[in-house]
């Protein structure tokens, strides 16, 4: 079961980037899709309407496809820290 802080830590991280602003790198930005949608179970295959782009998210989510859904959860939170808030 997922520990109360970690999921509250997780939210927080999630509403930070969704307020953010500025633009962000591709690269931050497909991880930070790979761990929300394992950090939420979602496998559905990406709905972009543009075939690169659904390229690019499967990859990602290949790429991180053997962590559990804590270890997303805190690799997201993590990256928002290391990433965004410290700029």
């Amino acid at each position: 079961m997922i520990n109360e802080d970690l999921h509250k830590r997780f939210e927080d991280a999630v509403n930070f980037v969704n307020d953010y602003t500025d633009p962000l790198p591709a690269d931050l930005l497909l991880k930070l899709y790979a761990y929300f949608k394992i950090a939420n179970k979602n496998f559905d295959n990406p709905g972009s309407r543009t075939p690169l782009i659904n390229a690019f998210k499967a990859n990602a989510l290949f790429q991180a496809k053997r962590i559990s859904v804590e270890e997303a959860m805190e690799n997201y939170v993590e990256l928002v820290d290391k990433e965004l808030k410290s700029l």
